[in-house]
C-alpha cells in the first residue's frame, strides 16, 4: 500500500504545475542559509532535499515509519524524524519554517496541529500549508451522474476531505497574521496522475465499467480531470 502511495507521489511531484506549486510554497517560506525549517507529513523526503539545497536546515517529520524509511533512504544526508502533527518533537518556537503539503486532509484534529506550529515557531517565523479540496475534484465522464457519486465515494475515506477551504480560518485561529490564500487548478490529462485515486471506484458496483471508460480514454489521450488546491500562508 504504501509503495503505491510513493509511485502515485511521484509522478504527482514531477509534473511541472507540482513542481511550479513546491517552488511557490518555498518562495512563501522565505528561509534564508541555515534558518530552521520543518516539513511536517514529508513523506517521501523530496521537499526536504529541495529546502536543504536552498540553504536551509531542512528536516522532516512524519507519522508513517515506512515512509521515514524511505526519505532516509532517498536523502541520507537529511534528517527525517517519526512524529506526529500534534505532537511535533521540537522545543517551543526553535522554528523559522512550518510547511505542510497535502496533509491537513489526513490529520485526526488540523487545528490542533495549527496550534502545533505556532508553538515551534519562532516569532515572525512562517507558515505554509497547501492542499487540495476533495470535494472539487472532478473527471471527465459522458455518465455524470455516476461520475459524481463516485467521486463522492471517494473522499468518504477522508478525515477531512474539505479541510483546504478551511485553511485560512485555521491559521488565523491559531493566532498566525497576514493570512494570504492563493488558489491553483491541478489538471491531469494522464490518467496515471490520478490512478491511486480513481481505482477506489472498483470498489462501487457500478464503478469497474467506469475505470474501464477512463483507462480507455488515457489511452486514446482523451482523459481530463482537475483538482482546486488552496496555499494558505502566515506570520507566527
Amino acid at each position: 500500500m504504501v509503495n503505491d502511495l510513493i509511485h502515485a507521489l511521484d509522478r504527482l511531484d514531477a509534473m511541472p504545475a507540482a513542481v511550479d506549486l513546491r517552488q511557490r510554497s518555498y518562495e512563501l517560506l522565505g528561509a534564508g542559509a541555515g534558518d530552521a525549517v520543518l516539513d511536517v507529513g514529508c513523506g517521501s523526503g523530496l521537499a526536504v532535499a529541495e529546502l536543504a539545497a536552498l540553504g536551509t536546515a531542512a528536516a522532516g517529520v512524519d507519522p508513517n515509519p515506512e515512509m521515514i524509511e524511505i526519505a532516509r533512504q532517498r536523502y541520507p544526508r537529511e534528517e527525517f524524524l517519526l512524529g506526529s502533527a500534534e505532537a511535533l518533537p521540537h522545543a517551543d518556537a526553535s522554528l523559522r519554517g512550518y510547511r505542510a503539503d497535502k496533509v491537513l486532509h489526513a490529520v485526526p484534529d488540523p487545528a490542533a496541529a495549527m496550534a502545533e506550529a505556532a508553538r515551534v515557531l519562532a516569532p515572525g517565523g512562517r507558515i505554509v500549508v497547501l492542499g487540495q479540496d476533495w470535494g472539487g475534484i472532478a473527471v471527465d465522464s459522458d455518465e455524470p451522474v455516476l461520475t459524481r457519486r463516485l467521486l463522492a465515494a471517494l473522499s468518504e475515506g477522508v478525515p477531512h476531505p474539505m479541510i483546504a477551504r478551511r485553511s485560512r480560518n485555521l491559521l488565523l485561529d491559531a493566532g498566525f497574521r497576514d493570512v494570504e490564500v492563493e488558489g491553483r487548478l491541478a489538471v491531469f490529462t494522464r490518467a496515471d496522475a490520478m490512478m491511486h485515486l480513481l481505482r477506489r471506484a472498483s470498489n462501487d458496483p457500478d464503478g469497474a465499467s467506469w475505470l474501464a471508460d477512463q483507462l480507455d480514454r488515457a489511452e486514446r489521450d482523451r482523459f481530463f480531470g482537475m483538482a482546486p488546491i488552496v496555499i494558505a500562508s502566515g506570520t507566527r
